[in-house]
């Protein structure tokens, strides 16, 4: 065993702050940018100090809400060119009514006498519902006849749902734990339906090897978001609301690697369409899988 004498000065001076140490070997001219550094440091410590786990929760709720908007106002474009053309074409309603369905419930979940303290959940969840509507209402303005009265009844079928559910929760399952309980489970099982949405689109992605039409600020917005809902669900636990949005941040990880796997091949299969589209090969208007197994045929 090496045994190291230490002086009582040498001790003492290993003890003082490293700020301190680093002012007394500094230059005179550069101390004041020692102090100045010192000062900020004494004031993101204070900051650290003051702020709880319930402010930090609730700022990763506020960037959850605002990456959340994004994704429920994505398909304004396609709602945009359904209004003008005056048909939803082959546009179909379910992952409109899929969300709806999701948001009602999370709204259920997050009222005081459900689960207390969820104002955050409340929010997002109320904007997502009356954008969801607007978008569902639209498609019944714009579908034919058939088609409109399907929609309508799926729609009548989940207001009675929901409102099914809220009349057995608040009148016969007392205590908010287990109106949580009840409640908490119905939001996962919607809630990673919805999130397991994107596993079509990636389907279709790894076939045609190209992902224009998996927007990457879409996969990068749910990204986000997942992150920040998880987070916020972290820090005071609760697992309703980390198994979906978990599930999330999985489904989008798995968008962006399939994005840096394809984006080459997606910007090679761009220009030999807009290519073909000169040469009058390609249907403008048909599907771009369409597309690639005419461009097979003509290839052979």
């Amino acid at each position: 065993m090496v045994l190291c004498h230490i002086s009582h000065g040498d001790a003492k001076e290993f003890q003082r702050p490293l700020l301190w140490r680093l002012k007394l070997y500094t230059p005179r001219r550069y101390r004041r940018y020692i102090r100045e550094a010192q000062k900020f440091l004494g004031l993101v410590l204070l900051c650290m100090m003051r702020i709880s786990a319930d402010t930090i929760r609730t700022v990763f709720g506020i960037l959850g809400n605002g990456t959340a908007l994004v994704l429920f106002f994505s398909p304004a474009p396609t709602f945009r060119r359904i209004w003008k053309s005056g048909s939803v074409e082959q546009f179909h309603a379910t992952p409109y009514l899929a969300t709806l369905l999701n948001c009602m419930f999370w709204i259920l979940y997050g009222l005081p006498m459900v689960h207390p303290h969820s104002t955050l959940v409340l929010t997002i969840n109320g904007s997502g519902l009356v954008i969801e509507l607007t978008y569902v209402i639209i498609f019944l303005l714009y579908s034919e006849r058939n088609q409109r009265l399907r929609v309508l009844l799926v729609l009548i079928i989940e207001i009675l749902f929901v409102g099914a559910v809220a009349a057995v929760v608040l009148t016969i399952v007392h205590g908010y734990v287990r109106r949580s309980l009840v409640v908490g489970v119905l939001c996962v099982i919607f809630g990673t339906l919805m999130y397991a949405s994107p596993l079509s689109v990636m389907k279709q992605v790894i076939e045609t090897k190209s992902v224009e039409f998996m927007p990457l600020f879409l996969s990068l917005a749910s990204f986000f978001n997942g992150i920040c809902w998880t987070i916020y669900a972290l820090i005071r636990f609760d697992l309703f609301i980390t198994i979906p949005n978990g599930l999330g941040v999985a489904f989008a990880v798995g968008q962006l690697i399939l994005y840096m796997m394809y984006r080459g091949s997606t910007v090679q299969q761009m220009k030999e369409r807009k290519q073909k589209m000169e040469m009058g090969l390609v249907n403008t208007n048909g599907s771009l899988k369409d597309d690639l197994e005419n461009g097979t045929k003509i290839g052979n």
